[in-house]
């Protein structure tokens, strides 16, 4: 394995404090984050992209539709599994996980139609590379999301493919604490 689980001893110095950080607002050490910090930048990159994302104005529902579409797009199980316990824990409709979870049903439309938008949206960002038509933005508007929140789209598809394509390079598990919802 080219990616070990690293400890706060045997981890960069630059990325100590940061693991320590997640522990202790975790209770445990993701594996994500013990392989992570093989990078200083790529840890602390993720850790505060995540978090501005995180304080940006779309909703915590909205906000986890356009991870879990991430983390289905590429294909990371840990995401996917970390995800639906943070949608579980904000009490979201779990006809609304099951879709999010189901690579068959990519394309079918979720429960709720205004996140719907925000997953088509979120798609129709990564396929154009941004330069989305008129149409599609004008579709996500409509839903009651502003301008900025189309901007904090990009910016959560920049968190979680760095999230997503770092996970998968560096095969971090499933942590315990996340198995039941792998």
């Amino acid at each position: 394995m080219p990616f070990p689980d690293l400890t706060p001893e045997t981890a960069p110095p630059a990325s100590r404090r940061a693991m320590e950080a997640v522990t202790e607002r975790l209770g445990y050490r993701p594996a994500a984050i013990a392989r992570l910090a093989a990078s200083p930048h790529a840890l602390d990159g993720f850790l505060r992209i995540s978090a501005i994302f995180e304080s940006c104005t779309l909703d915590p529902l909205s906000r986890e539709v356009l991870i879990m579409t991430i983390a289905i797009r590429n294909d990371c199980h840990l995401c996917v599994a970390m995800h639906t316990a943070k949608l579980t824990a904000l009490d979201a409709d779990p006809a609304l996980i099951a879709v999010l979870r189901d690579r068959d049903r990519a394309g079918a439309p979720l429960p709720d139609e205004r996140l719907d938008a925000v997953r088509r949206f979120t798609l129709e960002v990564l396929a154009s590379a941004g330069a989305v038509e008129d149409a599609v933005l004008r579709d996500f508007l409509a839903y009651g999301y502003t301008e900025q929140n189309a901007l904090e789209v990009v910016l959560g598809i920049g968190a979680y493919t760095l999230s997503t394509l770092a996970n998968r390079l560096t095969a971090a598990p499933v942590d315990a604490p996340l198995a039941a919802f792998a």
